[in-house]
């Protein structure tokens, strides 16, 4: 019989520098109706948003929206660039420069342009998919997000094909290594990591793998056992190989 409210309160913390940004976050947002909630998230909140960034108030649908429509949003950035990186291959641009160019207009922004083999994580694909499954359910065809799925999938297997070109087509019995299977640097989180995929299927083309990652072999022993070996140290991961693939952008690689 007790009174209560709901408050939505969606969190936009990055793994790896989740307390700085909660110490510091860009924006707060609060999802209720209910002045009393209202009042007790704002004096919640106050003492971190001291040099200004805003506590935006909203109703719980809304808040819910925005943190599914951010994610959404960066991971399309993502997928953008990664067709640009193809269609620079095919045209024989720099997408190193062509990421520049338009990372300096304000209205896009540098961050989130770096073409690599797909964005991973939890939050990213959960999100892309969690507001997709809501678009559908409200009878509304949400075409982009279902392009950045489809385009993030085979991004994952981008590099399969160069490897298997440069060798003949005939990978079994090769050494390769693997630097990096954690999806993004300065984590050890390996769910949804593009490198686990590249890693199944070279497996399932005779390869045998060598990995090595500062912070995610322990979690990919527990899910690969023995099908792959791994290296103490990331030189140790080259003895024998004969390719080395990049996974994860990791400073120290």
């Amino acid at each position: 019989n007790a009174e209560f409210d709901v408050v939505s309160n969606p969190e936009f913390l990055r793994e790896g520098v989740a307390v700085d940004d909660f110490m510091k976050p860009d924006r707060v947002i609060i999802g209720t109706t209910s002045e009393k909630a209202r009042k007790i998230m704002n004096d919640l909140y106050v003492p971190f948003v001291r040099q200004g960034n805003p506590i935006i108030y909203m109703d719980e649908k809304s808040a819910e929206l925005t943190k599914y429509a951010a994610n959404s949003f960066l991971a399309m950035k993502i997928t953008f660039m990664n067709e640009i990186a193809h269609l620079c291959e095919r045209m024989g641009a720099d997408v190193d420069m062509v990421r520049k160019g338009i990372g300096s207009d304000e209205r896009i922004g540098r961050r989130f342009l770096f073409p690599g083999i797909g964005y991973g994580g939890s939050c990213f694909p959960k999100d892309v998919q969690a507001l997709a499954k809501s678009s559908k359910d409200a009878e509304y065809d949400f075409k982009i997000l279902e392009a950045v799925m489809e385009v993030n999938e085979k991004q994952k297997m981008l590099l399969i094909p160069k490897i298997k070109s440069y060798f003949s087509n005939n990978l079994k019995g090769k050494k390769i290594a693997v630097w990096g299977l954690a999806f993004k640097p300065n984590t050890d989180d390996i769910r949804e990591a593009p490198a686990l995929s590249m890693i199944e299927e070279l497996l399932a083309e005779g390869v045998q793998i060598t990995a090595y990652d500062p912070e995610a072999m322990a979690n990919v022993k527990l899910i690969m056992g023995n099908k792959i070996s791994f290296a103490e140290r990331q030189y140790y991961a080259l003895s024998d190989a004969d390719a080395l693939v990049i996974a994860t952008e990791w400073s120290e690689f």
